[in-house]
């Protein structure tokens, strides 16, 4: 299911920050009153009254500098073609700028849902100035204030008011995206593995116009495969560009099953790959490192280039590594079958009976230390998950669980179940605990 967007827009200290916060219920924007502060890559998953929603914060739009008159186009024009719904946020209290209507011109050109939400509501001078602010020309206003809790109610049903509340009929078929810094070869590696199994592919246009969905069939079975935009580090300018690059991209990443994380073995690894990585490991997705241009490599063996990536990625030691050329097509036949074997494993079920027998020798092996003759003891572990496969185990006191124990609990967990390509969660509760 492809989740509805929304954005918040407007120039800087209008207070979307704050509305961002109070919108996804934690304190993920940075609120300081100083312009151009939003700099961390905003985005996240929403909910209201049954409706679920990405929220998007961009950066303070300003027309006061020549540099940044690109940006405002890149990030006004990024809020129409990603959004469902708009809400343009302008400051009551200051009154109707030169910047909102610059603003307000650029989102004319859409035919999105725009809602004018007038916030700092609760000043005096917020009253008088609220009726200029119709001199915008949209069809709906909402009197705000995100400190106060004026009007919120009022926007969230506004906001949600056309979205569709239930859930699209969802697409069972493995989706798989290409994730890695710009001409790494996640394009030629898209372009390789279609043809490799002759299939004539119509292009369906995924959630962003970076973002493209191909039906890959192998072995008479369909696949989505979806190839992303490079996901390049952040820059001091046009941050925007970048930012929502990485913003298309991880919704890639949130509506896949597997990532494969496309290394180029010509330039070699870089801090950004081991990025990249993370945040597939942190939407809990299967995953595999391809090394890409392999053809251009003369002088290292795969063994060595193997225990490089081993000591560079050492968070992921679990990952599968392919080795291929997408240009040559040489090697290409040994990636789909780690992908079906990845499938397997992010979906795995471990009976309990086994599970209990795995953890309990395990326990016995490796007694975890004491602290204040306290002892933590595992009573009881089930299997509560899968993509990836989530563990709950019972036990006296949480809080005696170090990282260290737990790390090891999940070592014994991969030795003994075939769980290669997937990260697996480890859940501690207290006994009685819901």
């Amino acid at each position: 299911m492809h989740l509805p967007t929304v954005a918040l827009v407007g120039r800087p200290n209008v207070g979307k920050s704050t509305i961002f916060n109070k919108i996804v219920g934690e304190r993920i924007a940075i609120i300081e009153d100083t312009p151009g502060v939003t700099r961390d890559r905003l985005y996240q998953e929403a909910n209201y009254n049954g409706y679920s929603f990405h929220l998007i914060d961009t950066g303070g739009i300003d027309v006061g500098d020549e540099l940044f008159n690109q940006e405002i186009k890149v990030q006004a024009e990024i809020a129409i073609e990603e959004a469902d719904v708009i809400v343009f946020i302008v400051d009551g209290k200051e009154g109707l700028t030169k910047n909102d209507l610059a603003v307000r011109d650029i989102l004319r050109k859409s035919n999105k849902k725009i809602i004018v939400a007038i916030n700092k509501i609760d000043s005096k001078n917020a009253m008088d100035n609220l009726y200029d602010f119709y001199e915008l020309g949209f069809d709906y206003y909402i009197p705000f204030s995100a400190i106060h809790n004026i009007g919120y109610v009022d926007l969230m049903d506004e906001i949600v008011k056309d979205l569709p509340k239930k859930e699209m009929e969802e697409d069972n078929r493995l989706k798989f995206c290409l994730i890695g810094r710009p001409n790494v070869g996640k394009s030629s590696l898209t372009n390789a593995l279609l043809n490799e199994n002759r299939h004539i592919v119509s292009d369906i246009a995924g959630t962003t116009r970076d973002s493209v969905d191909s039906t890959l069939t192998y072995n008479g079975v369909e696949y989505v495969l979806i190839d992303t935009a490079g996901m390049r580090k952040k820059g001091k300018i046009f941050e925007s560009i970048e930012k929502y690059s990485l913003l298309r991209s991880l919704k890639s990443i949130e509506r896949s099953d597997i990532c494969l994380v496309i290394l180029d073995a010509e330039s070699g690894i870089s801090e950004h790959d081991k990025h990249i990585a993370g945040y597939a490991i942190e939407q809990g997705k299967g995953l595999i490192l391809v090394v890409n241009k392999w053809d251009t490599v003369k002088d290292t063996t795969i063994k060595e280039y193997t225990n490089l990536i081993r000591r560079e990625f050492q968070f992921c030691t679990y990952a599968p590594i392919v080795f291929l050329s997408a240009l040559t097509k040489k090697r290409i036949h040994t990636l789909m079958p780690e992908v079906l074997k990845v499938k397997e494993n992010i979906t795995r079920e471990i009976k309990t009976s086994v599970l209990n027998d795995v953890i309990s020798e395990a326990y016995q092996l490796n007694l975890p230390p004491t602290y204040k003759t306290n002892r933590l003891k595992i009573y009881f572990a089930n299997q509560s998950g899968v993509k990836p496969p989530k563990f709950t185990l019972h036990v006296n006191n949480k809080g005696l669980v170090h990282f260290s124990y737990q790390r090891y609990l999940e070592n014994q967990l991969r030795a003994n179940f075939e769980l290669e390509g997937t990260p697996i969660i480890l859940q501690f509760k207290n006994r009685g605990e819901e």
